[in-house]
């Protein structure tokens, strides 16, 4: 019976191999690259090709030092290194450990023409762009029906707006038949009268992308009426598509957020707006409040029934004020009288009557001041403080 190998064994068995082989180990390989990806470790994956074949390659990020340009889809290169395999995926590969330029491959060399013709036609211009609508309500899709970028559209639109209707036109987006496809398919989409158009696929290599190199697929781009997103392959990948298009997208699902609004966004800020409106009219409301209070309490004070309130409160004071000055002038006077009144009683004949002496007065009734006024015989009235003495004079004695 036949000896059994594991998967591991046969592995082990053909990298030994190689690494016995000479040739191998010290290999030069002429090609143009494709697919190229720059790793974020610093390593680069990329495949070489001619006319009839493709070989795998990478540099490792401690092979670069030598590197003195930057690897783009279509150069034409030279790698020196050594053809290994890799035992845990089975497959062989070259990994480079010096790489020099030699020139342009052909397909690239073919866009750089193309785009430098059309440029010069003004077909990259920008004033012959046109807007993308902020809210677009439907949108089309010039791609292939079962591609990832259909998918991501479709997820990315629902979720950022489910009222957004998208119409796809299921178009080849790889081969030779790729281009008239996508041409018909941006021509049938702009007759619909849509918003906006997306035109695109996922990421390849340079001969998978090739389609949207095409003159006719720019011309159909440039011609078309309703605006136009590109969004061809992954965010390295240019083509003449992303030129001519009204907006380049880097991937299909940027594309459909470019595309797209998010509805959910809308309605936050809408409700943001909301908010600030009635926090402001509330503020509003507030202040026209205190400004009606504040012109309340003006009427007030100056409504005619407060002032008359205080008219009469002062005169109010003002009476009784006066019935004070009156009596407190009335005191003063009352004493004042007394004062005056004393004084008189004691300037008062009545008063020095009461203290023996008399009033005497002659038959007119005349006080007789002086003896040389009386004559012997002459009858007088003498007035004392109990009553009244008629009496008769005798005899006149002056001092």
């Amino acid at each position: 019976m036949a000896s059994i190998y594991s998967v591991t064994q046969v592995n082990s068995y053909i990298k030994n191999m190689f690494v016995q082989d000479y040739l191998l180990n010290r290999i030069s390989v002429r090609g143009e690259i494709s697919n190229c990806k720059y790793h974020t470790s610093g390593h680069i994956y990329f495949t070489l090709k001619d006319k009839s074949g493709t070989l795998s390659a990478v540099m490792f990020a401690g092979q670069r030092k030598g590197l003195n340009f930057q690897l783009q889809e279509g150069q034409q290169i030279i790698v020196t290194g050594s053809v290994d395999v890799y035992e845990r995926d089975g497959r062989y590969q070259l990994y480079a450990r010096e790489i020099k330029r030699e020139g342009v491959g052909d397909l690239f060399e073919r866009f750089q023409k193309l785009r430098d013709e059309l440029e010069e036609m003004g077909m990259f211009a920008p004033e012959y762009k046109q807007p993308i609508p902020r809210y677009a309500r439907t949108v089309g899709v010039v791609t292939a029906s079962t591609g990832a970028a259909i998918r991501d559209i479709m997820n990315i639109s629902a979720r950022r707006n489910p009222y957004v209707q998208l119409v796809l036109y299921p178009a080849l987006v790889q081969g030779e038949q790729a281009k008239y496809s996508i041409v018909e398919g941006i021509r049938t989409l702009d007759l619909m009268g849509l918003d906006v158009i997306i035109v695109g696929r996922g990421g390849g290599s340079i001969e998978d992308l090739w389609a949207f190199n095409e003159e006719m697929v720019a011309r159909a781009i440039f011609e078309c009426e309703t605006p136009v997103i590109s969004a061809v392959g992954h965010e390295t990948d240019v083509t003449i598509a992303d030129y001519v298009a009204d907006m380049r997208a880097p991937t299909p699902s940027a594309a459909a957020e470019l595309a797209v609004f998010d509805y959910r966004q809308f309605e936050e800020q809408m409700q943001r707006y909301q908010d600030i409106l009635t926090r402001g009219m509330l503020g509003q409301v507030e202040l026209r409040k205190h400004q009606a209070e504040q012109s309340r309490l003006r009427l007030m004070m100056h409504h005619p029934q407060r002032q008359l309130n205080e008219k009469r409160q002062q005169l109010a004071d003002m009476e009784e004020r006066m019935g004070s000055l009156m009596e407190q002038r009335l005191v003063d006077r009352k004493h004042r009288l007394a004062l005056i009144s004393g004084r008189l009683k004691d300037l008062s004949p009545l008063t020095r009557l009461s203290k023996g002496f008399g009033f005497v007065t002659g038959a007119d009734g005349k006080r007789v001041e002086s003896v040389s006024k009386v004559e012997a015989g002459q009858e007088l009235s003498v007035r004392l403080a109990d009553g009244t003495v008629k009496t008769k004079v005798e005899g006149v004695w002056p001092l």
